[in-house]
């Protein structure tokens, strides 16, 4: 069995690294078998365990190289609101690195870090940036967008909107009859599908 793993880091909270890793990890559970390891010190997604019947979520093993012979399809692996320890071995096992960030000033900012250490372990090209939370008309989108591009990863063509339905969707166990925010993660989800081909 061939195991992808995916992680989804940056080193600041409240970009939605959390809620992204969910619902692209139940986006994908109804095809495949899918587990969540929760390497936040908050256990956010951890608190879920005995409610989500769909897919696994996972505390944080020990022996980091284990990962990949859990005997899963999809790992997602979420990861603090900081640049932990662990990070370094988990971006060189990760088969897809997803930076979620919002389209912020700080946030821009804060992402240098993260893209740095992705780049010295030499693996820009299995790095996805993904704009979250994004506000309606507002031209901070692009100029974020602009300021990006003077790094060398590929940005999601998919941007995944300020919408309730994310932000409820943990507790709701999906997103419910919100067209909007579900076509947003089909979306994306293909556009993991695909770097992870």
């Amino acid at each position: 069995m061939i195991t992808n793993i995916i992680l989804i880091t940056h080193q600041k909270g409240g970009v939605g690294k959390s809620t992204l890793t969910f619902n692209l990890a139940l986006n994908l559970a109804d095809s495949a078998k899918v587990a969540i390891i929760d390497f936040d010190a908050q256990g956010s997604l951890l608190q879920l365990k005995s409610t989500i019947t769909t897919m696994d979520i996972l505390e944080s093993p020990a022996d980091l190289d284990s990962i990949s012979t859990l005997g899963y399809d999809f790992i997602f692996i979420d990861t603090p609101p900081y640049l932990s320890n662990s990070l370094p071995q988990l971006i060189s096992i990760a088969d897809l690195i997803i930076v979620p960030t919002k389209a912020g000033v700080l946030d821009l900012m804060a992402i240098n870090s993260t893209i740095l250490m992705i780049e010295e372990r030499r693996r820009l090209d299995n790095t996805l940036i993904v704009l979250s939370m994004v506000k309606p008309n507002t031209t901070l989108t692009l100029d974020v967008l602009i300021e990006l591009n003077k790094y060398d990863v590929h940005v999601a063509k998919t941007q995944i909107s300020d919408l309730v339905s994310f932000t409820r969707s943990v507790v709701r166990s999906g997103l419910g009859k919100d067209l909007k925010a579900k076509n947003q993660i089909d979306s994306l989800t293909r556009e993991v599908l695909a770097k992870l081909l």
